[in-house]
């Protein structure tokens, strides 16, 4: 079925790589332009190399093979001005907004929450969950002016519906992404505007395939890789999988935004292998 958002035009935070140039590909596919922007900087408190200029320019290239169009802009979603500035521009020149995927995220720590140092707390907040409500507080007044209802998905986490050890700032934040979710549903359903969160498991993009996060997993290990992950992977998941791809998550965002979830709204959304189930 092509075409499923055809003549769209959908606002993507995070979109210079992983699952957020997924996103931004699979709806160019289905017809949608692309307002994409992304920090394509680094954060001091993320150990992991966040996206650069060369990802995004990328993400770019592609979404054009796919036949959209683009508008990109190199934005830290904890600044609102430079988001409502981007999206804005994406839509005088496109004309229109539908589609809102608040996708930016970070991961960075490993402390119990107790040792949790106070700038890690703060930019994990700050990016995950008020970036969060200021891409959708940026966007909304255009999907209004064009009265037609639309879509908006918000990025969440397994970890939004469940704790996990040494990740606690990371898990407050995802779970408040839930209860942006569900009040924005609320708020917005007059206005024939639907808001759902997805809740990906372990995906195979930067911000988990790294160093950091591969000695999480695997402590006893001097230098785990990817196969020692996935060992560890597979205990979280009832299907015998130890991650997901994040075209596995774009279907998902992709659904969300099609007119066949017209009427599916204030839902939590899990592509997690059945690891909720654990």
């Amino acid at each position: 079925m092509a075409g499923r958002v055809e003549g769209k035009v959908a606002f993507i935070t995070g979109a210079a790589r992983g699952q957020g140039r997924a996103h931004a590909v699979r709806l160019a596919e289905e017809g949608a332009d692309i307002i994409a922007v992304d920090i394509c900087k680094q954060i001091d408190s993320v150990l992991i190399p966040l996206s650069t200029p060369e990802d995004l320019a990328e993400t770019a290239d592609l979404v054009k093979n796919a036949g959209g169009r683009i508008h990109t802009a190199e934005v830290d979603v904890r600044d609102y001005d430079a988001l409502k500035a981007a999206v804005d521009a994406g839509v005088e020149e496109f004309g229109r907004l539908d589609i809102i995927v608040a996708n930016a995220g970070i991961g960075n720590g490993g402390q119990t929450l107790d040792k949790t140092d106070e700038p890690d707390w703060d930019d994990m907040i700050g990016v995950n969950l008020s970036g969060v409500w200021k891409t959708v507080k940026a966007g909304v007044p255009h999907i209004l002016a064009g009265g037609n209802g639309g879509s908006i998905i918000l990025t969440s986490s397994v970890g939004g519906l469940k704790a996990y050890p040494h990740t606690g700032h990371y898990v407050a934040a995802k779970h408040g992404v839930v209860g942006l979710m569900r009040t924005f549903a609320v708020e917005l359903g007059a206005q024939n505007i639907r808001v759902n969160s997805v809740h990906p498991t372990n995906v195979n993009t930067p911000l988990f395939m790294n160093e950091p996060t591969m000695k999480l997993f695997r402590p006893d290990l001097e230098n785990p890789g990817p196969d020692d992950m996935k060992v560890v992977g597979q205990l979280m998941h009832t299907l015998p999988i130890g991650w997901v791809e994040p075209e596995d998550i774009a279907n998902a965002v992709l659904f969300l935004a099609s007119d066949e979830a017209r009427f599916i709204t204030g839902v939590t959304l899990p592509v997690d292998g059945g690891s909720c189930l654990k």
